[in-house]
């Protein structure tokens, strides 16, 4: 459901910041993260989870919403960051990263999930599907995706044959072959199951 209809945050009247992140599933790549305040009374007839829209609209919106927010900021963790503090603590780190480049303090933060840890001396609370409920979740989802999205398609550039300008280095079949085939690179998260288990059977 579009988000023109629901307040552009959980609590009026403070500058609130929404955050989360992309690419936590992927095998290969950073976790992007976006903090996002809208003005009171931000709305937009498309704006919804970015997993609900389809790559142009993101695209369309993340112009607008860069323009129109209060305050916006992306924080990225790559994958060697990651395979040292495991992917729940990167995408966390993320958020944080971001909250941290915003150039206006909010007075509350609210987070899509539910795991976060204390940023600054500002409180927090997490929502699942906060995407689908909050106008600056869902607004930091497009930002985060479609940030991550275009490190990907560089990437796909400096090594190619493993399909990211396509599965922007989620765990697709095509992927897998690929890695099976030519190995991995220095973007690949080295703690994660990269290939599936070989079957008894095989």
């Amino acid at each position: 459901m579009p988000l023109s209809s629901l307040p552009p945050c959980a609590v009026a009247g403070i500058n609130e910041a929404g955050t989360d992140e992309a690419g936590r599933g992927c095998l290969a790549g950073p976790v992007v993260a976006a903090a996002v305040i809208l003005p009171a009374g931000f709305s937009h007839p498309l704006l919804n989870d970015s997993k609900q829209l389809t790559e142009a609209r993101r695209e369309k919106l993340r112009p607008i919403i860069e323009a129109e927010a209060v305050a916006w900021a992306i924080g990225i963790v790559d994958n060697e960051e990651i395979d040292r503090i495991n992917i729940l603590n990167a995408s966390i780190l993320a958020m944080h990263r971001a909250l941290d480049l915003l150039s206006v303090k909010p007075g509350a933060v609210i987070v899509d999930g539910n795991r976060f840890k204390p940023w600054s001396d500002i409180p927090y609370t997490t929502y699942v599907k906060g995407d689908g409920r909050f106008g600056n979740i869902a607004a930091a989802s497009i930002l985060a995706k479609t940030e991550r999205d275009r490190i990907m398609m560089k990437a796909a550039e400096k090594y190619p044959g493993y399909g990211w300008e396509a599965n922007k280095g989620y765990p697709t079949a095509a992927h897998r072959e690929a890695i099976a085939r030519l190995g991995t690179t220095p973007l690949h998260r080295l703690s994660f199951r990269l290939l599936p288990e070989p079957s008894l059977f095989d």
